[in-house]
Protein backbone atom coordinates (compact mmCIF):
# COMPACT_ATOMS: atom_id res chain seq x y z
CA UNK A 1 0.00 0.00 0.00
CA UNK A 2 2.86 2.42 0.78
CA UNK A 3 4.12 1.96 -2.80
CA UNK A 4 0.77 3.05 -4.22
CA UNK A 5 0.40 6.57 -5.61
CA UNK A 6 -3.30 6.40 -4.68
CA UNK A 7 -2.46 5.96 -0.99
CA UNK A 8 -0.19 9.02 -0.97
CA UNK A 9 -2.61 11.10 -3.07
CA UNK A 10 -5.43 10.33 -0.63
CA UNK A 11 -3.12 11.24 2.25
CA UNK A 12 -2.39 14.51 0.50
CA UNK A 13 -6.11 15.23 0.18
CA UNK A 14 -6.76 14.46 3.85
CA UNK A 15 -3.90 16.65 5.04
CA UNK A 16 -4.85 19.44 2.62
CA UNK A 17 -8.36 19.39 4.10
CA UNK A 18 -6.94 19.56 7.62
CA UNK A 19 -4.67 22.40 6.49
CA UNK A 20 -7.69 24.51 5.58
CA UNK A 21 -9.46 23.85 8.87
CA UNK A 22 -6.38 24.32 11.08
CA UNK A 23 -5.34 27.44 9.16
CA UNK A 24 -8.79 29.04 9.37
CA UNK A 25 -8.81 28.53 13.15
CA UNK A 26 -5.18 29.56 13.60
CA UNK A 27 -5.24 32.66 11.42
CA UNK A 28 -7.69 34.47 13.68
CA UNK A 29 -5.97 37.63 14.89
CA UNK A 30 -2.80 36.84 12.89
CA UNK A 31 -1.44 38.55 9.78
CA UNK A 32 -1.88 36.10 6.88
CA UNK A 33 1.71 36.58 5.63
CA UNK A 34 3.09 35.89 9.12
CA UNK A 35 0.89 32.79 9.32
CA UNK A 36 2.35 31.62 6.01
CA UNK A 37 5.85 32.20 7.39
CA UNK A 38 5.11 30.10 10.49
CA UNK A 39 3.70 27.33 8.31
CA UNK A 40 6.83 27.41 6.14
CA UNK A 41 9.21 27.20 9.12
CA UNK A 42 7.28 24.22 10.48
CA UNK A 43 7.44 22.48 7.09
CA UNK A 44 11.19 23.13 6.79
CA UNK A 45 11.83 21.69 10.24
CA UNK A 46 9.61 18.66 9.59
CA UNK A 47 11.26 17.92 6.25
CA UNK A 48 14.77 18.32 7.71
CA UNK A 49 13.77 15.79 10.38
CA UNK A 50 12.34 13.36 7.80
CA UNK A 51 15.45 13.66 5.58
CA UNK A 52 17.68 13.03 8.58
CA UNK A 53 15.71 10.02 9.82
CA UNK A 54 15.56 8.46 6.35
CA UNK A 55 19.14 9.38 5.42
CA UNK A 56 17.72 11.01 2.29
CA UNK A 57 19.92 14.12 2.14
CA UNK A 58 21.40 14.57 -1.31
CA UNK A 59 24.49 16.42 -2.51
CA UNK A 60 23.29 19.68 -4.13
CA UNK A 61 25.88 19.23 -6.89
CA UNK A 62 24.20 15.94 -7.89
CA UNK A 63 21.09 17.85 -8.99
CA UNK A 64 21.09 19.06 -12.59
CA UNK A 65 20.78 22.75 -13.42
CA UNK A 66 17.46 22.09 -15.14
CA UNK A 67 16.11 20.34 -12.04
CA UNK A 68 17.33 23.22 -9.84
CA UNK A 69 15.57 25.73 -12.10
CA UNK A 70 12.25 23.91 -12.00
CA UNK A 71 12.46 23.09 -8.29
CA UNK A 72 13.08 26.78 -7.55
CA UNK A 73 10.19 27.77 -9.82
CA UNK A 74 8.01 25.19 -8.06
CA UNK A 75 9.04 26.61 -4.69
CA UNK A 76 8.19 30.13 -5.80
CA UNK A 77 4.81 28.96 -7.10
CA UNK A 78 4.16 27.10 -3.85
CA UNK A 79 5.03 30.18 -1.80
CA UNK A 80 2.79 32.38 -3.94
CA UNK A 81 -0.01 29.82 -3.61
CA UNK A 82 0.33 29.72 0.18
CA UNK A 83 0.36 33.52 0.48
CA UNK A 84 -2.79 33.74 -1.64
CA UNK A 85 -4.45 30.85 0.20
CA UNK A 86 -3.87 32.27 3.67
CA UNK A 87 -5.00 35.72 2.57
CA UNK A 88 -8.16 34.19 1.08
CA UNK A 89 -8.79 32.23 4.30
CA UNK A 90 -8.37 35.43 6.30
CA UNK A 91 -11.09 37.09 4.20
CA UNK A 92 -13.46 34.21 3.42
CA UNK A 93 -15.00 30.99 4.65
CA UNK A 94 -12.90 27.83 4.49
CA UNK A 95 -15.84 26.05 2.86
CA UNK A 96 -15.66 28.52 -0.03
CA UNK A 97 -11.92 29.16 -0.24
CA UNK A 98 -10.89 25.49 -0.35
CA UNK A 99 -13.07 24.54 -3.35
CA UNK A 100 -11.78 27.50 -5.36
CA UNK A 101 -8.24 26.51 -4.39
CA UNK A 102 -9.00 23.02 -5.68
CA UNK A 103 -9.58 24.48 -9.12
CA UNK A 104 -5.85 23.81 -9.22
CA UNK A 105 -6.89 20.25 -10.16
CA UNK A 106 -8.54 21.59 -13.31
CA UNK A 107 -5.55 23.79 -14.08
CA UNK A 108 -3.06 20.95 -13.53
CA UNK A 109 -4.93 18.78 -16.03
CA UNK A 110 -5.08 21.60 -18.59
CA UNK A 111 -1.41 22.51 -18.07
CA UNK A 112 -0.36 18.84 -18.22
CA UNK A 113 -2.18 18.46 -21.54
CA UNK A 114 -0.73 21.67 -22.98
CA UNK A 115 2.82 21.70 -21.59
CA UNK A 116 3.53 18.01 -20.98
CA UNK A 117 1.53 16.51 -23.83
CA UNK A 118 -0.53 14.30 -21.53
CA UNK A 119 -3.68 12.96 -23.16
CA UNK A 120 -7.09 12.58 -21.56
CA UNK A 121 -10.12 10.82 -22.94
CA UNK A 122 -13.36 12.72 -23.50
CA UNK A 123 -14.83 11.14 -20.34
CA UNK A 124 -11.86 12.44 -18.35
CA UNK A 125 -12.37 15.94 -19.76
CA UNK A 126 -16.03 15.66 -18.70
CA UNK A 127 -14.84 14.78 -15.19
CA UNK A 128 -12.56 17.84 -15.19
CA UNK A 129 -15.51 20.00 -16.24
CA UNK A 130 -17.59 18.50 -13.42
CA UNK A 131 -14.83 19.28 -10.91
CA UNK A 132 -14.72 22.88 -12.12
CA UNK A 133 -18.50 23.19 -11.99
CA UNK A 134 -18.64 21.68 -8.50
CA UNK A 135 -15.94 24.00 -7.21
CA UNK A 136 -17.74 27.05 -8.56
CA UNK A 137 -21.13 25.89 -7.22
CA UNK A 138 -19.61 25.43 -3.74
CA UNK A 139 -18.72 29.12 -3.65
CA UNK A 140 -22.34 30.23 -4.15
CA UNK A 141 -24.24 30.86 -0.94
CA UNK A 142 -27.89 29.93 -1.25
Amino acid sequence: MLASWQFWALGSAVFAALTAIFAKIGIEGVNSDFATFVRTVVILAALAFILSINGSWQEPASVSGRSWLFLVLSGLATGASWVCYFHALKLGNASQVAPVDKLSVVLVVAFAAFFLGERLSPIHWLAVLMIATGAVLLTVRI
